[in-house]
Protein backbone atom coordinates (compact mmCIF):
# COMPACT_ATOMS: atom_id res chain seq x y z
CA UNK A 1 0.00 0.00 0.00
CA UNK A 2 1.17 3.51 -0.82
CA UNK A 3 3.96 1.81 -2.81
CA UNK A 4 5.56 4.98 -4.94
CA UNK A 5 7.93 3.24 -6.85
CA UNK A 6 8.25 4.71 -10.20
CA UNK A 7 6.25 7.79 -9.49
CA UNK A 8 8.31 10.91 -9.63
CA UNK A 9 7.69 13.73 -7.02
CA UNK A 10 8.79 17.74 -6.84
CA UNK A 11 8.33 18.96 -2.95
CA UNK A 12 8.92 22.95 -2.79
CA UNK A 13 10.81 24.66 0.30
CA UNK A 14 12.23 21.17 0.91
CA UNK A 15 15.23 22.57 3.41
CA UNK A 16 13.30 21.75 6.50
CA UNK A 17 10.12 21.09 8.30
CA UNK A 18 7.30 19.62 6.52
CA UNK A 19 9.03 20.07 3.12
CA UNK A 20 11.94 17.94 4.33
CA UNK A 21 10.19 15.34 5.82
CA UNK A 22 7.76 15.06 3.05
CA UNK A 23 10.54 14.66 0.61
CA UNK A 24 12.08 11.84 2.99
CA UNK A 25 8.48 9.99 3.14
CA UNK A 26 7.79 10.02 -0.56
CA UNK A 27 11.20 8.77 -1.63
CA UNK A 28 11.08 5.92 1.30
CA UNK A 29 7.60 4.83 -0.31
CA UNK A 30 9.79 4.65 -3.98
CA UNK A 31 9.43 8.05 -5.73
CA UNK A 32 12.07 9.58 -6.90
CA UNK A 33 12.36 13.37 -5.42
CA UNK A 34 13.20 16.72 -6.80
CA UNK A 35 13.78 18.93 -3.79
CA UNK A 36 13.31 22.59 -3.73
CA UNK A 37 14.14 25.84 -1.86
CA UNK A 38 16.00 29.04 -1.58
CA UNK A 39 18.65 27.60 0.38
CA UNK A 40 20.73 25.01 -1.60
CA UNK A 41 23.13 24.37 0.90
CA UNK A 42 20.69 22.38 3.19
CA UNK A 43 18.65 20.59 -0.04
CA UNK A 44 22.27 19.21 -0.84
CA UNK A 45 22.44 17.86 2.50
CA UNK A 46 19.21 15.82 1.94
CA UNK A 47 19.60 14.99 -1.47
CA UNK A 48 22.77 12.99 -0.50
CA UNK A 49 20.92 11.70 2.56
CA UNK A 50 18.10 10.18 -0.11
CA UNK A 51 20.77 9.02 -2.06
CA UNK A 52 22.55 7.19 0.97
CA UNK A 53 19.06 5.08 1.44
CA UNK A 54 19.54 3.77 -2.25
CA UNK A 55 16.57 6.24 -3.80
CA UNK A 56 17.14 8.97 -6.20
CA UNK A 57 16.75 12.50 -5.18
CA UNK A 58 17.81 15.94 -7.51
CA UNK A 59 18.81 19.77 -5.61
CA UNK A 60 17.37 22.67 -7.34
CA UNK A 61 17.65 26.44 -6.14
CA UNK A 62 14.12 27.81 -6.99
CA UNK A 63 12.06 30.97 -5.81
CA UNK A 64 8.74 29.82 -5.88
CA UNK A 65 7.61 33.54 -6.58
CA UNK A 66 9.57 33.63 -9.99
CA UNK A 67 8.11 32.19 -13.18
CA UNK A 68 11.36 31.80 -14.83
CA UNK A 69 12.97 29.73 -11.98
CA UNK A 70 9.48 27.75 -11.44
CA UNK A 71 9.53 26.48 -15.27
CA UNK A 72 13.59 25.45 -15.09
CA UNK A 73 12.85 23.36 -12.05
CA UNK A 74 9.67 21.60 -13.57
CA UNK A 75 12.02 21.30 -16.82
CA UNK A 76 14.96 20.13 -14.85
CA UNK A 77 12.97 17.35 -13.20
CA UNK A 78 11.74 16.37 -16.34
CA UNK A 79 15.07 16.00 -18.17
CA UNK A 80 16.43 14.21 -14.90
CA UNK A 81 13.66 11.29 -14.25
CA UNK A 82 11.49 11.69 -17.47
CA UNK A 83 8.31 12.50 -15.98
CA UNK A 84 6.68 14.76 -12.95
CA UNK A 85 3.65 12.85 -11.22
CA UNK A 86 3.52 14.59 -7.83
CA UNK A 87 3.80 18.37 -6.75
CA UNK A 88 4.13 19.01 -3.16
CA UNK A 89 3.47 22.68 -2.94
CA UNK A 90 5.20 23.62 0.73
CA UNK A 91 6.80 26.44 0.10
CA UNK A 92 5.28 29.62 2.10
CA UNK A 93 6.81 32.16 5.20
CA UNK A 94 4.71 33.81 8.03
CA UNK A 95 5.43 37.62 8.68
CA UNK A 96 3.51 39.46 11.86
CA UNK A 97 1.68 42.48 11.76
CA UNK A 98 -1.07 44.52 13.43
CA UNK A 99 -3.73 44.81 10.23
CA UNK A 100 -4.14 48.86 10.87
CA UNK A 101 -0.12 48.81 10.67
CA UNK A 102 0.14 45.96 7.85
CA UNK A 103 2.37 47.49 4.83
CA UNK A 104 1.17 46.70 0.90
CA UNK A 105 5.16 45.50 0.74
CA UNK A 106 4.52 42.85 3.38
CA UNK A 107 1.08 42.07 1.88
CA UNK A 108 2.82 41.25 -1.38
CA UNK A 109 5.38 39.32 -0.26
CA UNK A 110 3.29 36.88 1.77
CA UNK A 111 0.90 36.41 -0.83
CA UNK A 112 3.43 36.24 -3.28
CA UNK A 113 4.81 33.04 -1.92
CA UNK A 114 2.44 31.48 0.15
CA UNK A 115 -0.51 31.76 -3.28
CA UNK A 116 1.21 33.29 -6.29
CA UNK A 117 3.58 30.68 -5.85
CA UNK A 118 1.66 27.86 -5.27
CA UNK A 119 -0.58 29.02 -8.87
CA UNK A 120 2.88 29.16 -10.51
CA UNK A 121 4.39 25.52 -9.07
CA UNK A 122 0.70 23.91 -10.11
CA UNK A 123 0.34 25.13 -13.38
CA UNK A 124 3.34 24.17 -14.77
CA UNK A 125 3.54 21.23 -13.21
CA UNK A 126 -0.25 19.83 -14.50
CA UNK A 127 1.20 20.95 -18.01
CA UNK A 128 3.63 17.78 -17.46
CA UNK A 129 1.03 15.92 -15.46
CA UNK A 130 -1.16 15.70 -18.75
CA UNK A 131 1.10 14.25 -20.78
CA UNK A 132 0.88 10.68 -18.38
CA UNK A 133 -3.26 11.37 -17.73
CA UNK A 134 -2.26 10.73 -13.87
CA UNK A 135 -1.14 13.22 -11.38
CA UNK A 136 -0.92 14.53 -7.76
CA UNK A 137 -0.87 18.04 -6.56
CA UNK A 138 -0.62 17.63 -2.84
CA UNK A 139 -1.05 21.75 -1.24
CA UNK A 140 0.29 22.55 2.55
CA UNK A 141 -2.20 25.07 3.92
CA UNK A 142 -3.04 25.99 7.31
CA UNK A 143 -5.66 25.33 10.26
CA UNK A 144 -5.73 29.24 9.43
CA UNK A 145 -7.82 28.73 6.49
CA UNK A 146 -10.01 26.62 8.58
CA UNK A 147 -13.01 29.41 8.93
CA UNK A 148 -11.59 30.76 12.15
CA UNK A 149 -9.44 33.52 11.17
CA UNK A 150 -10.66 35.80 14.55
CA UNK A 151 -8.15 33.53 16.36
CA UNK A 152 -5.22 34.07 14.29
CA UNK A 153 -4.62 38.04 14.86
CA UNK A 154 -1.58 39.92 13.21
CA UNK A 155 -1.29 37.35 10.61
CA UNK A 156 -3.99 39.02 8.43
CA UNK A 157 -2.06 38.32 5.20
CA UNK A 158 -1.15 35.05 6.08
CA UNK A 159 -4.46 34.17 7.05
CA UNK A 160 -6.07 35.33 3.54
CA UNK A 161 -3.05 33.38 1.81
CA UNK A 162 -3.67 30.45 3.51
CA UNK A 163 -7.87 30.59 2.25
CA UNK A 164 -7.03 31.03 -0.59
CA UNK A 165 -4.62 28.17 -1.26
CA UNK A 166 -8.06 26.11 -0.36
CA UNK A 167 -9.92 28.30 -2.84
CA UNK A 168 -7.47 27.03 -5.34
CA UNK A 169 -7.47 23.44 -4.31
CA UNK A 170 -11.00 23.06 -4.83
CA UNK A 171 -11.24 25.06 -7.99
CA UNK A 172 -8.24 22.61 -9.70
CA UNK A 173 -9.73 20.05 -8.21
CA UNK A 174 -12.86 20.42 -10.91
CA UNK A 175 -10.99 21.83 -13.67
CA UNK A 176 -8.03 19.17 -13.53
CA UNK A 177 -9.69 16.10 -12.28
CA UNK A 178 -10.78 14.71 -16.13
CA UNK A 179 -7.42 15.06 -16.75
CA UNK A 180 -6.57 12.98 -14.60
CA UNK A 181 -4.98 14.80 -11.83
CA UNK A 182 -6.12 15.25 -8.14
CA UNK A 183 -5.37 18.35 -5.82
CA UNK A 184 -6.29 17.79 -2.17
CA UNK A 185 -4.66 20.23 0.52
CA UNK A 186 -3.37 19.71 4.09
CA UNK A 187 -3.89 22.19 7.10
CA UNK A 188 -1.71 21.52 9.89
CA UNK A 189 -2.06 22.83 13.53
CA UNK A 190 0.80 24.07 15.38
CA UNK A 191 4.14 21.65 14.16
CA UNK A 192 7.26 21.85 15.72
CA UNK A 193 9.62 23.55 12.59
CA UNK A 194 11.57 26.66 12.34
CA UNK A 195 8.80 28.85 11.31
CA UNK A 196 7.01 27.77 14.81
CA UNK A 197 10.16 28.37 16.94
CA UNK A 198 9.40 31.80 17.60
CA UNK A 199 6.61 30.98 19.49
CA UNK A 200 6.51 31.60 22.99
CA UNK A 201 6.24 29.08 25.79
CA UNK A 202 3.79 31.16 27.34
CA UNK A 203 1.37 31.18 24.46
CA UNK A 204 2.27 27.24 23.48
CA UNK A 205 0.98 26.63 26.91
CA UNK A 206 -2.24 28.59 25.91
CA UNK A 207 -2.21 26.85 22.12
CA UNK A 208 -2.22 23.29 24.33
CA UNK A 209 -5.15 24.07 27.07
CA UNK A 210 -7.38 23.84 23.79
CA UNK A 211 -5.75 20.94 21.76
CA UNK A 212 -6.83 17.58 22.83
CA UNK A 213 -3.93 16.23 21.68
CA UNK A 214 -1.61 18.30 24.22
CA UNK A 215 1.45 19.27 22.15
CA UNK A 216 2.70 20.12 18.45
CA UNK A 217 2.74 18.25 15.64
CA UNK A 218 5.75 16.85 14.04
CA UNK A 219 6.86 17.11 10.00
CA UNK A 220 6.73 13.13 10.17
CA UNK A 221 3.33 13.64 10.95
CA UNK A 222 1.93 15.71 7.45
CA UNK A 223 4.40 14.07 5.38
CA UNK A 224 1.86 11.03 6.47
CA UNK A 225 -0.90 12.72 4.63
CA UNK A 226 1.18 13.63 2.07
CA UNK A 227 2.13 10.17 0.87
CA UNK A 228 -1.57 9.24 1.20
CA UNK A 229 -2.64 12.35 -1.42
CA UNK A 230 0.19 11.16 -3.80
CA UNK A 231 -0.95 7.60 -4.22
CA UNK A 232 -2.98 5.49 -6.27
CA UNK A 233 -5.28 4.67 -2.94
CA UNK A 234 -6.36 8.52 -2.91
CA UNK A 235 -7.67 8.15 -6.74
CA UNK A 236 -11.04 9.07 -5.31
CA UNK A 237 -10.13 11.50 -3.07
CA UNK A 238 -9.60 15.43 -4.78
CA UNK A 239 -10.66 18.91 -3.79
CA UNK A 240 -10.07 17.87 -0.09
CA UNK A 241 -9.11 19.54 2.77
CA UNK A 242 -7.45 17.48 5.75
CA UNK A 243 -6.65 19.59 8.66
CA UNK A 244 -4.39 17.63 11.07
CA UNK A 245 -4.06 19.82 13.96
CA UNK A 246 -4.42 17.80 17.39
CA UNK A 247 -7.95 18.59 17.14
CA UNK A 248 -7.56 22.67 17.72
CA UNK A 249 -10.14 23.56 14.80
CA UNK A 250 -12.67 20.35 17.02
CA UNK A 251 -12.38 22.05 19.53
Amino acid sequence: MFDLTGKVALVTGASSGIGRASAMALATQGAKVAVCARRLDRLAALAAEIKSRGKEALAMKMDVTIQKEVGAAVAKTVETFGRLDILVNNAGILDYSPFLELTEEAWDKVLDTNLKGYFLMAQRAAREMTKNKWGRIVNIASIASGGVGVGYPMISHYVASKGGIVGLTEALAGELGPMGITVNAIGPGGVETEMTRGVTEEKKQSMYARLPIKRFGKPEEIAAAVVYFASDEAAYTTGATLYIDGGWLAS
